[in-house]
């Protein structure tokens, strides 16, 4: 008997990262996957999360401040973590949050408005997940 990773996706609630995040899960057919919003996350969401996302369109958005000090203070070494967004500084802020916790971060995804999404996210997932 299989048991099935469990997964979550954090994400602001614009609309360009609501829809990353839906493409994500559908890709992720061998998992059980939860989207929840930063604001309606609790610590208990990632402690049974084998792989997790951080995703969001504006930097030091405030309902990321819970995030920010749980990262400071919980140790995520053997956990993947990918980290996307449609803005590069935003990126860069969830990389840096991250920092202390030492989650197991890939390659990050920047998502342009111009590019096929699905291909693109599909295409990081196999890199992150290897």
């Amino acid at each position: 008997m299989s048991v099935e990773k469990k997964t979550l996706i954090i994400t602001d609630e614009s609309e360009s990262i609501q829809s990353a995040a839906k493409i994500i899960s559908g890709a992720l057919i061998e998992f059980n996957v939860k989207i929840c919003t930063a604001v309606n996350f609790t610590g208990t969401d990632l402690l049974p999360a084998d792989i997790f996302f951080l995703g969001g369109e504006n930097p030091e958005h405030d309902s990321f401040a819970c995030l920010k000090d749980l990262f400071l203070h919980i140790n995520l070494a053997s956990r993947k973590c990918g980290i996307f967004s449609t803005n590069e500084t935003a990126i860069q802020y969830f990389r840096g949050m991250l920092k202390d916790s030492e989650a197991d971060l890939g390659e990050l995804l920047l998502i342009k408005d111009n590019e096929e999404k699905k291909a693109i996210i599909e295409n990081w997932l196999s890199k992150l997940l290897k």
